[in-house]
Formats: structure tokens, sequence, C-alpha cells
């Protein structure tokens, strides 16, 4: 089966790619740059794609093409810092650019060519980078330009290698979609393979090979992720999967007797576990949120070993732990096989946990993103109540509170964030959120309240639309709604005199503050 093979240079959208072409029904995989040529026969290639990256072509050490490459006789898009090190692979000259481009940029498309077929002439397409090209290599010519970067869009004269400045694959780019579509359709010739009905089948049965007669723990939130992961596990091993949730004491109200009525729905029966004081305990005096997040991971897997060690005695050995981790949680954690890649944060269960894991890790939606997790839950029959649940962090409220958690501030937190959610499905706009919560700073101001002077705390609210989670943008909510939710939160949440609103887009900003 020819695939679209994604050679990682270290962006942040590399996954991102892959998963633009599945969407069109494209198979497509992800390859570090520096594969074997092994790995990379085995994908069977029909297309390669050379992602973005932190890095610059005249910098020591900056990673380059593989040579191998060119073997395979297929075509080969480069995107940004994979545009650049085309040029530089053939000759041409990459340099620091005097005019950073990061942000949206107008494309103006000079010649007809089969990648811009149905695409107008002027398109806005998102940029973001310091170099650019200065000098194309023989045999190349440009066909896109934008005010800053007159070499945007190139291509060779065989056509059968391309480059572009700017990234087609996230959702801020017009047409971005399209202009890879017809990469793959019109220069690469590839026929559609690939669907999500597909994946559901071969995971369930990769599942069932892996783990073969042992069981598996999952922990659960009430989320999309973990649910997926526990239905899959569920098709694919029955009961032998134990789900398992633990009260961390960081979750929303009336978390835990949702979780047990939507998993009943399911038939699947859930254990649940008190921890709320040992994880109070370790994050006593902590503020920085890396520490959080680690801490938390530690609490959390140290939790399910002393679960899991009970129920071993009645039940046999418990091999493996499964998660909801997402691929955006991997991006944003610095995966170690994506060792070019920059880290933003860490995510509790991909960089919180210990080396000495009791258990081995079962991830089955490592490499999908959220609005993948939810196609799989219609194909597994989850109800939409679940599915369409905004997305919760693992560490909970723990980093929607800035700096020290104490019992008082995660209440002041829940009562707020329950107002927000009440409103939120009054106005009907629950649901037309990709997320939407409240964060408590770190900081009070003065306020009057009944003729009193007070000094109080203040909650941030975010709501943000997105796609995928990989980049988001901040939500234009109705004046009366905010108005609505200020007025409520300050009336009735007792130690709260001001409320603001986020108006920042991801990027430059992450969804969550911490």
């Amino acid at each position: 089966m020819k695939s679209v093979v994604v050679l990682d240079f270290g962006s942040q959208y590399s996954q991102l790619i892959v998963r633009r072409f599945r969407e069109m029904g494209y198979y497509s995989t992800l390859l570090n740059h520096d594969c074997s040529k092994e790995e990379m026969e085995s994908q069977d290639p029909g297309m390669f794609v050379l992602s973005g990256g932190p890095s610059s072509v005249y910098e020591k050490d900056a990673p380059k093409i593989p040579n191998f490459i060119f073997n395979f006789s297929v075509p080969i898009l480069g995107i940004c810092y994979g545009l650049q090190i085309i040029i530089d692979k053939f000759g041409g000259v990459v340099g620091k650019s005097k005019k950073r481009e990061f942000g949206h940029s107008i494309l103006k498309i000079d010649a007809d060519d089969p990648i811009f077929k149905g695409i107008p002439n002027r398109i806005r397409v998102w940029m973001s980078h310091s170099d650019r090209v200065e000098k194309l290599p023989y045999g190349f010519r440009s066909i896109a330009r934008t005010e800053n970067s007159p070499f945007a869009v190139v291509r060779d004269e065989s056509g059968k290698i391309y480059g572009v400045q700017f990234h087609p694959e996230v959702a801020h780019t017009e047409h971005g979609t399209k202009i890879l579509e017809n990469f793959a359709r019109n220069v690469a010739k590839l026929e559609k393979n690939w669907s999500m009905e597909n994946y559901v089948e071969k995971t369930i049965e990769e599942l069932k090979n892996r783990i073969k007669n042992d069981r598996v723990i999952t922990a659960v939130s009430g989320g999309v992720d973990s649910t997926v992961v526990t239905v899959l596990l569920n098709r694919a091993i029955g009961d032998r999967v134990i789900p398992v949730f633990i009260d961390t004491g960081f979750m929303r109200k009336g978390e835990k007797e949702e979780i047990e009525r939507s998993f009943k729905e399911l038939g699947i029966k859930v254990e649940c576990v008190t921890a709320s004081r040992r994880f109070l305990k370790a994050l006593e005096n902590v503020e920085d949120p890396e520490e959080k997040r680690r801490r938390i991971g530690h609490t959390f897997i140290t939790v399910f070993k002393e679960f899991a060690d009970g129920l071993q005695k009645k039940v046999g050995r418990i091999r493996y732990l499964a998660q909801g981790t997402l691929y955006p949680d991997v991006v944003e954690s610095r995966a170690p096989e994506r060792k070019d890649a920059s880290k933003i944060k860490t995510h509790h269960n991909v960089g919180g946990l210990p080396d000495d894991l009791p258990f081995e890790l079962i991830e089955p939606l490592r490499y999908l993103f959220k609005d993948e997790v939810r196609k799989i839950g219609k194909i597994l029959g989850i109800p939409d109540e679940v599915l369409n649940r905004h997305p919760f962090p693992g560490p909970g409220y723990a980093i929607r509170i800035i700096g020290k958690i104490t019992e008082e501030r995660i209440r002041i937190l829940r009562d707020a964030d329950e107002i927000l959610f009440e409103e939120l499905r009054k106005y009907g706009l629950y649901e037309k959120l990709w997320q939407a919560f409240m964060v408590l700073l770190p900081v009070k101001s003065v306020g009057v309240m009944g003729d009193r002077r007070t000094y109080e705390n203040v909650l941030v609210l975010r709501a943000v639309e997105s796609v995928d989670g990989m980049t988001a943008d901040w939500s234009r909510l109705p004046y009366d709604f905010l108005n609505k939710v200020s007025t409520r939160i300050v009336n009735e949440v007792n130690g709260v005199n001001r409320v603001v609103y986020d108006i920042t887009s991801k990027p430059p900003a992450t969804i969550e503050w911490e």
C-alpha cells in the first residue's frame, strides 16, 4: 500500500501533516529524518514530505536530507525548513531574513501548476520562519511569492521536487489542504487507501496480538481520550481491561459520579480510588508548572501501583497500563524519538512517568488528534455527550491554578467553572467551542462590593475554537454572555472580584496556561 511518508525534522506540526493526508484518504506515516533505509522501504513510499523544524540549514550539525530518499524516485515536498534543506542540498542559498515572518502573509501565485489547481491567485498563508531562500539552485524556479519571500513556492524542472515556505497543514492557511491534496493527486498520482474504520479494526487486532491473555489497567478521567482507549481495549480483550478512576481532588464537580454512570451505560465497571489528600500533599508549596506535572505523574503512578498490587492478589498479574495520550501531548512534551523537536511543556502522561514504571505502557491514540479520537468514539458507539466534552488536562485544576495549590483555591476554581459551563449550555455555546475554562491567577485586585473595599482573586476566562488543538483561535463570545458569566462568578463565588478574558490565539500562546 503506497504511503505518504513524512520525514520529521522537529516541527511542532509534523504529525499534523500526517493527519491532513489521512483525512483526505491517503495512508500517511511519520519517520524521523535520520531513519534507516530499511525503515523507509517498509512504508512503501509513494511520496515524501519534509517537515519544518527549528534549525537553520547554515548551522553546524543542522539536519539534512538523507541521500537515499532520492533512490525511491518519488515526488518530494518540502515545507518551511523542508524547503530550505532542498535549496541547500542542490546548491542554492538560504540566509537569515531581514524581516521575519510569523503569522499571516499574502501568497501571490505566479504560474499555472498542478499544485495550484482550483486555487485563487492570492491566498492568505501561515508563515513561521526567520530564514528565507536567497538564491535558487540551477534547475529550480519560483512559482509563488510573498512580500518578504520571493521564493515562497519553488519547483524543479522535472516537476518532482517542490518546496513551500509557508505551512499548508495548519488551519490558518487558506486552501492549504487543497495544496497538499493537489500534490498527492496531481504530482504523486496516489490513490486513496485510508479510512478511520480501517484504523479501528487494525488497532483492535494489534491490541489483541500484543496483550494476548494479560490484563490491562486504564487510567480513566471521564474525558474523550481515556474513554475511547478503554472501550477499544474492551472490544479487544473484554473484561481483562480494568478501568480505574483516581480522584486526585483536582477534578470538576460530580466527576466521579458522571464517570461511573457513563461507563455503566457502556457495560464497563470502573474502580474508583480516592487519593485527593495525597495529591494535595505532593503539591504543597509547589508553584513551578513543570514540577507540578512531574509530581502529579509520579503520585499517579504510585497510587496506581498500590491499587494494582492489591488487585493482583485477587485477579493475578496486571502487566499493562493504558493511557489516552494524544499526539499534541507528545509534541509539546518533546517525545524522545523526536530529538530535533523543541519542548513546550511536560504532559503528566508523557514526561512525568518514573523510570521504574511497574507496567508496560499502551498508548493506542499516541499519534492521533482529538477530532480523530472522537471519530473513533463514534465508530465504537460511545454517546455524543461523552465525545463532545471539552478537553480537560490530566493534572486537572493543578495547572489551571497558577501558583500554589490549596483547597480554598480549588474550591474557587471549581465553583467558577461550574457557572461557566451552566451558562455555555444555556446560551447554546458549549458544543461550538473546542474548549472553555477558568484560570485562577496568583494575584489579587482591588474592588468595591457593598460599598466596601475588597482585595480578592482574579479569574481568567479562556475559550477557544479549533479543529485539532494544535492551533486555536480565541472565541469571539457574545458580550452579554461574558457579562452574565462575570456577574454570576463575582456574585456567587466567594473570594473573586474580577474576571478577565484571554484573547490570545495558539500560537503564540498554548491553550492551557501551564
